[in-house]
């Protein structure tokens, strides 16, 4: 973009009321980031009005992310008192975001940016463990997914979901919110556990659990829904899944997979697919035992 390109926007957003309502955090995400990308991080060593326009920017930068700190600190006190469970949670996104779970291919957008400061710290811990080969490296499950496991699922009240490869917290987190029932992440990497239980206990919800344990040896006698965000291939699933097997010898449970583990999932014999929207294995999965 031409630096004349680049001041018109900057006034545009200055002069974009709306940017300054709360409810307009997806917009305003759009314009803070064309703010740091386009002009703040690309002004050093630039020459005549760049000097000039970094400072503008930042000046306008500040503002709006003082909205969203502002804001943020009031949804986070509505989580801490207990007014943000089932329906409300909801709701409560909902007036920032079309939650429409059928409007597109799930994906990252600013809905993920939302709940991120919605229900995690700024600060991302480093990993200390090596991962095993079959481990895979963590990666957040899109928040669009998350809302559509909760949905689809139909949760009732007795259930027990477990995230098999929690790492941050994220999706345990958020089920929980949704839809009330306890929730219990399993995560290998001990620092990403102890941040995962850190936001949780943030948030004072007693029905969060997260467990440092490798997943191959977790106790899963608890659980009635699991979640595999393919955290590991190869044989190291294949033993999970035989955890599994032996879980539903005693109680029906329910698989809900996305990403490349779907395909292993779906060759057990023990397991009925109920649903798969279409053959990508980057949409939600729901299997049985019965």
């Amino acid at each position: 973009m031409s630096i004349s390109q680049i001041q018109a926007s900057i006034e545009d957003i200055e002069k974009d009321t709306s940017l300054f309502q709360e409810k307009n955090f997806d917009r305003r995400a759009e314009a803070i980031d064309f703010l740091g990308f386009h002009v703040i991080n690309q002004a050093d060593g630039q020459p005549g009005d760049w000097s000039l326009l970094k400072p503008r920017a930042e000046k306008i930068k500040a503002k709006l992310e003082q909205i969203d700190h502002n804001l943020f600190q009031t949804l986070r006190a509505t989580i801490r008192g207990g007014n943000c469970t089932g329906e409300l949670c909801k709701d409560l996104v909902s007036q920032y975001f079309d939650l429409d779970t059928e409007a597109g291919e799930p994906g990252y957008d600013n809905l993920d940016l939302f709940i991120n400061r919605l229900v995690l710290f700024d600060t991302i811990p480093e990993q200390t463990r090596d991962l095993e080969p079959e481990m895979v490296y963590y990666q957040k499950t899109p928040a669009r997914v998350i809302f559509e496991l909760a949905e689809k699922c139909q949760f009732e009240k007795g259930d027990v979901f477990f995230d098999i490869g929690s790492g941050l917290g994220q999706a345990a987190i958020l089920v929980n919110l949704l839809t009330g029932v306890k929730a219990v992440g399993i995560e290998f990497e001990p620092a990403f556990c102890n941040y995962a239980r850190d936001c949780a206990a943030d948030l004072n919800l007693a029905k969060v659990t997260f467990i440092n344990a490798d997943a191959r040896r977790a106790d899963y006698s608890e659980g009635t829904v699991f979640f595999l965000y393919t955290p590991f291939t190869g044989e190291m699933l294949q033993q999970v899944l035989e955890l599994l097997r032996n879980e539903s010898r005693q109680r029906r449970i329910r698989i809900v997979t996305y990403g490349p583990c779907t395909e292993q999932v779906a060759q057990q014999n023990w397991l009925h697919l109920n649903g798969l929207s279409d053959n990508n294995i980057y949409r939600l999965a729901f299997f049985s035992n019965s």
